[in-house]
């Protein structure tokens, strides 16, 4: 069943040109919502004049290697291992469902357009499922367990925030009823068939969204990452204080309050981001 192609039974119903000018219709539905939504929130012009202003601020001028190299760890941190992410199962869950998205969405692509009528396509049909496996396990994962409003006010999962759900329902939907799909096409008949078309809802409704959900975010995240980076080497740091010890005598020469109210030798009071978890509502 896991190397079967499942887009080869289909193409008895539905012609390989159908199935491949859907997915350029969904490539055209992303690439609009995420232009309208730049558009909408002028996230783009922001983050061109903030980089800017930055610039102003600069220290020092980075050089290209330099610019390569936070090109690289930003390439290898936050978009490849999401390290940012503090928290562990936080971290997995979004690893799981980032992945499995990614190959899922390139395995159908080349399915499609690469063997829309052969059930034997190498390990593509394979990298399918196991795909949307691994979406399915993160995705569940984070709205039943993690799920950020569960931890902060106690939403339960069954309740649901309009827009602000929308991306992840849909992406549950996609790939559970991609695999429920798959797995029925030996029994046929209208179960099967109506599978099919909740999958295809549930794609539409993911790649139609895009203007109101976080799917553009995946695009400004590495952008924004990257800035981050560039202003803290610059030493630009968008204006902020810098990231002093407390216990250094020449800071505590240059602000002789800290001594005063925090005594000669102030605690270390950590990362906002590391503490306990707010679950005593």
């Amino acid at each position: 069943m896991l190397t079967s192609n499942p887009f080869a039974e289909l193409a008895a119903f539905i012609s390989p040109e159908v199935m491949q000018g859907y997915i350029v219709l969904m490539v055209l539905l992303v690439i609009g919502g995420t232009i309208l939504d730049m558009l909408h929130k002028r996230s783009a012009e922001y983050f061109f004049q903030n980089a800017k202003e930055a610039q102003k601020s600069a220290k020092r001028t980075l050089s290209g290697g330099e610019k390569a190299s936070l090109a690289v760890k930003t390439l290898t941190s936050e978009v490849l291992t999401s390290s940012e992410f503090k928290s562990t199962r936080r971290r997995i869950s979004h690893l799981f469902t980032m992945y499995g998205f990614v190959v899922f969405v390139v395995s159908t692509a080349v399915l499609i357009f690469g063997y829309p009528t052969a059930p034997a396509a190498g390990i593509w049909p394979m990298l399918w499922h196991l795909g949307a496996l691994a979406l399915a396990f993160g995705g569940y994962w984070f709205w039943f367990d993690i799920r950020v409003d569960d931890a902060s006010v106690g939403v339960k999962w069954h309740q649901l925030n309009g827009r602000g759900d929308i991306f992840i329902l849909s992406l549950l939907a996609t790939a559970t009823f991609a695999l429920l799909w798959s797995f029925t096409l030996g029994m046929g008949g209208w179960v099967n068939m109506g599978l099919f078309i909740l999958f295809i809802v549930g794609a539409t409704v993911l790649f139609g969204t895009v203007y109101w959900s976080k799917f553009a975010h995946m695009f400004f995240k590495p952008a924004a990452a990257y800035q981050k980076k560039v202003i803290m080497a610059d030493g630009s740091q968008e204006n902020l204080p810098g990231d002093y010890s407390l216990t250094d005598p020449a800071i505590q020469a240059k602000f002789p309050d800290i001594p005063e109210y925090m005594g000669t030798n102030p605690p270390n009071m950590g990362l906002g981001i590391n503490r306990e978890l707010p679950r005593h509502y």
